[in-house]
């Protein structure tokens, strides 16, 4: 497994439900991920409640520049979503930092493993340990109509 790499400094990663700018959060995907794009606002919102979420905070000002959330039973399955880090600082090693931190948070558990969908970042999540299902025939989906 791979070293869990070194937020950047004058950011911190917190799991502080209070922190979370949910109207950002909001924002952020439901205007440029691929995979939220037209998310209602209510239903981003239960999303954040259901979850274990993950904000990335400029140090000096409390601003979030990133987020991730987990949906997990703490004890046999997690499924990571919603990694965004915000335009203005992509580049600084943020979202591998996020995404170590999480893997990191979640290892106490004892975890069978954790999923993920991606289009376009796999040599992030390869770097932190994520590979592609061995055997992606025997996973199936229901997906209902948005």
């Amino acid at each position: 497994m791979t070293d869990t790499p070194s937020l950047p400094e004058g950011y911190e990663i917190s799991t502080d439900p209070e922190r979370i700018d949910a109207g950002r959060v909001h924002h952020w995907l439901s205007g440029d991920a691929y995979w939220a794009i037209g998310r209602p606002r209510e239903k981003q919102d239960r999303a954040i409640e259901g979850s274990l979420n993950f904000g990335v905070y400029e140090a000096l000002t409390g601003e979030q520049v990133a987020y991730a959330r987990v949906v997990t039973d703490r004890a046999t399955f997690a499924w990571l979503c919603d990694v965004y880090v915000d335009p203005s600082v992509r580049g600084k090693g943020l979202g591998t930092a996020l995404v170590g931190a999480v893997r990191e948070h979640l290892r106490p558990y004892g975890l069978r493993r954790i999923l993920l969908a991606t289009h376009d970042a796999h040599g992030v999540y390869e770097k932190l340990g994520f590979a592609a299902l061995e055997r992606p025939d025997q996973w199936m989906a229901l997906a209902f109509d948005r």
